[in-house]
Order: C-alpha cells, then structure tokens, then sequence
C-alpha cells in the first residue's frame, strides 16, 4: 500500500501557539483487514440489490418506488458507514488520511487499495448523495431530518479526527457516534413504517433511549483514550478514560436491565445485549493488549449494537 504521509496537515500557521498535529499514520494492511473489506464489499452490493428489488417489487407507482428502492438502499449504505467506522478504529487506520477532511487528492486510489478511513469517506458521501434524493423526490419531515442529521454527523466526523490528534474533547467523538446511529435508525423507520414521525417513535422507545446512551458512551471512551493509547486495567478509575469507560460499561447495564424490564417485548434485543456485556469485557482487554489496532473485535462489538437496533424497531422474537 503506498504511503500517504504527505496528506497530514499541520496547523500551526491557523492556530499559532498549537502544536502541530500529527501528520497521517498509516494502519496495516493485514490478511484480516482485505478480508473485511471485501465483505464490506458483498454489503454495499447487496444494499444496491436490495434497492433494486425494493423499487421493482413496489409497483406502487414509478416515483413511490424509486422513493422506496433509495430508501432500502440508504439503510444498507448506513450500515456499511458505521461498520466502516468500526474497522478504521480496529485497525489503526484513525489517522490514515492525516486531519484533512473530506477528501484527500488521491482518496479514491486509495480506497482502491483498500484504505478502511478513505472507504468510510467515500460511503459518507454516497449517504448523503442519497439523503439528498430522497428530499428531492419525497420532501417530508422523515427525508429532510435525515439529510440534515447527516450533515451534523459528517461535521462530527471532522471532529473526530481532532480528538484522536489531541485537540478535540471526546464528547466530540460520542456525538459523531450518536447521529450516525441516529441516520441509520431513521432510514431504517421510515422504511419500516411508512408515514410515521420518526421523532415521536423515538420518543415514545425507551428501550433506543438506553441503547443510544451506550452508544454515546462508547464513543467517548475512544475519544477519551485518544489514538493508539491503551485505558489500562483499574478496579478504581483513576483517570478520565476508565471514568468514561465505567459509564459506559454502567449504560450497557442499564440497557440490559430496561430491556429485561420490558420483557418480552424486545426478548431478542435483551440476549443481544447481555452477550454484549461479555463481548464488551474482550473488547476492553483487547484494546489494552494493541491499543492502536484492537483488531475485529471492534467490529463485532459494533456489529451487535446494529443488532439490537434492528430487533427493537423490527421487534424481533
């Protein structure tokens, strides 16, 4: 894989008195990273199939099913996004593509040659190239919320770059988690349940409310640890990311005890959940044991979540 060193920024020139920035870090290209690239690969196919079949099954009406194939498309597409996320953190490609954001000169070649971060990038951008359409061809609350949701999340996503450099608060990077969650599950209802108001649903859920505050959490205790820095083993936190961590680790708690309070209303999202617990504690020592490149376990660990949010709103039993 060539070196892209060069496409790190320095910003000492903008922000005088701040120490540069890290330039580009290159993650390793593994066996198992071309592995999950090319299944990232299957699953971008399959959300363009699964479009297609949408739209020519309808028979609804032309514009209703390009309306309806987009939107099947666009929940496949944020799927791979967030898994795309998880693999640039499992494999220490954070800072592959330096703190430059969107594009580099040369990021299509590089997500050629299978550059996790530059793949995540170019997937954004078809999401909202998509989001765009669908406001386009079907303006309502649903469509509008999710284009501007995912202009929030990308902005995030900038941020996140600064917080792995150092100069960014890790509530940056939970946040980022947060509205990328928070598109997917969008797209994901208004595919579900045609005509209903995405926030009341939300609202109303308070088994996604549990979830989602694990999620923000989760993303802040990689934010908080910042790029290849390991947490460390504690029985008492004694610094900002075990703190962050023990709230994380006290929200999927709380996630397994409001789904099991709920019962049996979401009995497959609650067995998800406690297995994540267990799947959470390899993650933990994983991360100690190579902090710049956990490996896939991050994957599976976001993998999960996407489970559960699909066994609440599909209500899986």
């Amino acid at each position: 894989m060539g070196s892209n060193i060069d496409h790190g920024v320095t910003n000492e020139a903008a922000y005088p008195g701040l120490n540069a920035l890290p330039h580009a870090i290159e993650g390793e290209m593994t066996l198992a990273v071309r592995v999950i690239g090319w299944l990232i690969t299957g699953m971008l196919l399959a959300a363009v199939a699964a479009g297609l079949w949408q739209g020519i099954a309808g028979h609804q009406g032309l514009m209703t099913d390009v309306v309806n194939g987009l939107s099947a498309s666009e929940v496949g597409f944020a799927i791979v996004l967030i898994l795309l996320g998880s693999i640039v953190e499992g494999f220490g490609y954070g800072l592959s593509l330096g703190t430059r954001w969107p594009y580099t000169r040369n990021i299509v070649v590089l997500m050629v040659r299978g550059d996790p971060e530059a793949a995540h990038r170019m997937v954004a951008t078809l999401v909202g190239l998509v989001a765009l359409a669908l406001v386009i061809l079907s303006p309502s609350v649903s469509t509008i919320s999710g284009l501007s949701l995912i202009v929030v999340t990308a902005l995030f996503g900038m941020g996140t770059l600064y917080v792995l450099a150092g100069r960014a608060p890790a509530i940056v990077h939970g946040t980022h988690g947060l509205l990328a969650y928070g598109v997917f599950l969008i797209y994901l209802t208004g595919l579900v349940y045609p005509g209903l108001n995405f926030w009341a649903y939300l609202g109303a859920t308070g088994a996604l409310h549990a979830l989602l505050l694990a999620v923000l959490l989760g993303g802040m205790t990689t934010g908080q640890r910042g790029f290849g820095t390991a947490i460390g083993p504690f029985v008492k936190p004694q610094k900002a990311a075990q703190w962050t961590i023990a709230a994380h680790i006290s929200a999927a708690l709380l996630l397994v005890a409001t789904l099991g309070w709920m019962m049996p209303a979401y009995p497959i999202a609650f067995y998800l959940a406690v297995v994540q617990v267990a799947v959470g504690f390899l993650l933990f020592h994983a991360v100690n044991l190579k902090p710049k490149d956990p490996g896939v376990m991050v994957a599976f660990h976001q993998s999960m979540v996407l489970l559960m949010c699909l066994a609440i709103v599909l209500q899986w039993r």
